[in-house]
């Protein structure tokens, strides 16, 4: 069983700094492609981040160049710091990530529980 769990999450000040951890544990034999979700309230959710094992990232506007992704592949680990946080970046941030467990086994899409970010002053 894959789980994906996030940590780092909290209260910020605008223009402070977080950074969120994402472990994943289980039956793991690849994860190519791992990822930051966020939703804020009464948005839909939306993809922010992603970074391939190659490590290859990509962003969405609104946080590239504040955000960094990063991935620590013998510790199945995913990282997300955030510099010069934004009311705007208030949301429950959500690390995801496709996954399979065997070789020549299928690939699966995988959320955690997601984690709580507040900036506010």
């Amino acid at each position: 069983q894959v789980q994906l769990v996030e940590s780092g999450g909290g209260l910020a000040q605008p223009g402070g700094s977080l950074t969120l951890s994402c472990v994943v544990t289980g039956t793991i034999n690849s994860m190519p492609i791992m990822g930051w979700d966020r939703q804020a309230p009464g948005k839909q959710r939306e993809l922010i981040a992603m970074i391939h094992k190659s490590g290859a990232t990509n962003y969405t506007d609104s946080v590239a160049g504040r955000f960094t992704i990063s991935r620590d592949n013998a510790k199945n680990t995913v990282y997300l710091q955030m510099t010069d946080l934004r009311p705007a970046d208030t949301a429950v941030y959500y690390c995801r990530g496709r996954i399979r467990s065997f070789i020549d086994g299928p690939y699966s899409d995988y959320r955690g529980q997601g984690t709580q970010v507040t900036v506010s002053s």
